[in-house]
């Protein structure tokens, strides 16, 4: 895997499985609570401009080169495709609380929910699925009460603090004190690929306190602004109760590694999707 990182500092580490390459956090994996990874493009079968580890069904790939890339990830990962659920990203802030019920929905069952950006579980075995090429995967573990939460955070996500609401559900929903989350900001479009206008803009200047500006955004000199989506989840991290000590924020942009991630921007729309993944892992032990 060649892979440019934005720093020397030891945030993912490259895994390989059977000729499958993915991407994992030391911090998240440290628990032994969790079965995770981001894929790469590396180790499917698709070809095109969707080669070769593409896992959407929507992006004019064939079906059952799609059905065996995610056998292949979900081999790599340990988990079980059957035992996956999807979201259905259409850049909100909603987050569904999966039940044993969603077992399967998105492969081997329909999906019969939307507009679903953000996912949480305490059941083991349920491996929570989002999917990307450049926006950002939100990765959480409650390693205290033996929960995960997973969440797809675009600009609009973003703005609209999805990670804040990702750790308020898990509070809801089985007592987590977002003191024990660990939590990491994955592999994702960096700021200075990222330019967006004013308008966009304005919303950050809206949501996120005029201390934090400068380190969120800057102006060129075509009137267009850069847009640091890693350091907005990260102070959304914090303003959720999360402990800076807790918090891994990727230094892997998929603009920057085409070649290895899929990138909207780089590609100019011709891609396929890659995919975060986890579960709890089944009979597992809590080692934090």
């Amino acid at each position: 895997m060649k892979l440019q990182y934005k720093s020397r500092e030891k945030i993912l580490e490259e895994k390989c499985v059977d000729g499958v390459e993915y991407l994992s956090y030391p911090l998240l994996e440290k628990t032994g609570m969790v079965n995770h990874g981001f894929s790469t493009r590396i180790g499917g079968v698709s070809e095109g401009v969707c080669s070769s580890m593409n896992l959407s069904f929507a992006r004019g790939d064939k079906e059952e080169a799609v059905r065996e890339n995610f056998r292949r990830i979900a081999a790599a990962l340990d988990v079980k495709v059957e035992n996956m659920v999807f979201s259905k990203q259409t850049h909100t802030t909603n987050v569904r609380v999966v039940t044993e019920e969603d077992r399967g929905k998105g492969t081997v069952k329909p999906l019969d929910y939307d507009q679903v950006d953000g996912l949480v579980t305490n059941i083991p075995g349920l491996c929570l699925a989002t999917f990307y090429a450049d926006c950002v995967p939100l990765f959480f573990v409650d390693p205290v009460q033996k929960a995960i939460g997973l969440s797809h955070s675009g600009w609009r996500g973003t703005v609209g603090k999805i990670g804040k609401i990702t750790v308020e559900t898990m509070r809801k929903e089985y007592g987590t004190d977002p003191a024990d989350v660990l939590a990491a900001v994955g592999p994702s479009i960096c700021q200075k690929c990222y330019e967006v206008s004013e308008d966009v803009i304005e919303q950050f200047r809206i949501n996120y306190e005029q201390k934090y500006w400068e380190e969120l955004f800057y102006k060129k000199e075509n009137g267009k602004f850069h847009l640091n989506l890693w350091k907005a989840n990260e102070i959304v991290f914090g303003e959720a109760g999360i402990k800076a000590e807790h918090i891994a924020v990727t230094n892997v942009c998929t603009c920057c590694n085409p070649d290895v991630l899929f990138s909207h921007r780089a590609s100019h729309g011709k891609r396929g999707n890659l995919g975060a993944f986890m579960a709890i892992r089944e009979g597992g032990t809590t080692c934090y």
